[in-house]
């Protein structure tokens, strides 16, 4: 395949200039941050404004301010210049004992609480210099999962996304979260309790949502919704001492401390599943680095699903 001009001309150097001008908002800070010159920093600005045909930063008073160019770029830069590192940190020999490579995985605070952190002590053992980026996944990933090929993957259940790689990790199921003082409700769930009762929800939109939440929808079942936090780990908070309920995995039990002043009672519902996954694109698929990583991810599903229960595979 042959470059094309455009290609053939640009440096990348300009790339982490870029990403330090949007970054910093400021020529001089920018520098700083680069270890150069100022002047060879307002350099590679005049490169870029005349590349873009666009000045990037304008000055407003005594700040600068981001074109309307300039914030598009910004939301792009990031993963461009990660696809580059990953280019150039290829090797033909890969050693996970010697590697300092930095893996990055989108998902949820549940995700990151649970298969997150057994990863991440599998990863310790076996080689002590990788590192993992947890990062909060965000509609726009969801939406577009073509954005994963600056990434490593995903850890979201299915239903979410179709048509990409995926390796299912463990069947976890979900409990609705009671406060221990609640007034009205027992041991037992009806479903006029869901009704009766206000709820927080963590998620409420067009793609970003939990499939119970959607089961309800389709039973005819109206939450009165009082509030959305997009946080699982911090659903508790808005629930005890009140009567609102919530409902989360069942996986969040193996930390008792996230259950005190709680109950955790059984949807009065046959609920719908939650097959957790990770999903990556398809660039990754024949990477040896990526394929260690799945392997795990792989085992540490394996240990999930001991400590959630679960006897069947998924």
């Amino acid at each position: 395949m042959t470059t094309s001009p455009l290609m053939s001309r640009l440096d990348l150097n300009l790339l982490v200039a870029l990403d330090a001008l949007l970054t910093e908002r400021n020529v001089t800070r920018a520098a700083d941050s680069l270890g150069l010159s100022q002047p060879a920093l307002s350099a590679s600005l005049a490169r870029l404004r005349k590349h873009f045909g666009d000045p990037l930063l304008v000055r407003r008073g005594n700040a600068s301010e981001l074109t309307p160019m300039a914030v598009r770029l910004a939301a792009q830069v990031p993963s461009a210049i990660d696809a580059v590192r990953r280019v150039f940190e290829s090797q033909a020999e890969w050693s996970p004992e010697t590697s300092t490579r930095q893996f990055r995985i989108f998902g949820s605070d549940y995700g990151f609480a649970t298969i997150g952190q057994s990863v991440s002590r599998l990863a310790k053992e076996a080689a002590p210099r990788v590192k993992f980026r947890f990062e909060l996944h965000t509609p726009g990933i969801v939406e577009d999962p073509n954005r994963l090929r600056a990434s490593d993957g995903i850890m979201i259940p299915h239903g979410h996304l179709e048509d990409l790689n995926h390796l299912d990790l463990w069947t976890d199921h979900w409990v609705v979260l009671v406060s221990e003082d609640h007034p009205s409700i027992g041991d037992e769930l009806t479903l006029a309790d869901l009704e009766d009762n206000p709820w927080v929800f963590t998620y409420q939109s067009r793609t970003a949502f939990t499939s119970v939440n959607k089961q309800l929808e389709g039973m005819g079942v109206e939450p009165v919704v009082d509030s959305v936090v997009e946080s699982f780990l911090a659903l508790p908070f808005f629930i005890r001492g009140t009567n609102r309920l919530g409902i989360v995995q069942a996986g969040l039990a193996s930390e008792s401390r996230y259950f005190e002043g709680l109950r955790a009672l059984r949807p009065p519902f046959e609920a719908v599943p939650v097959v957790n996954a990770l999903w990556w694109h398809p660039a990754h698929k024949n990477d040896p680095e990526h394929q260690w990583m799945r392997s795990l991810f792989r085992r540490a599903g394996q240990q999930m699903r001991r400590v959630v229960g679960e006897s069947a595979k998924v």
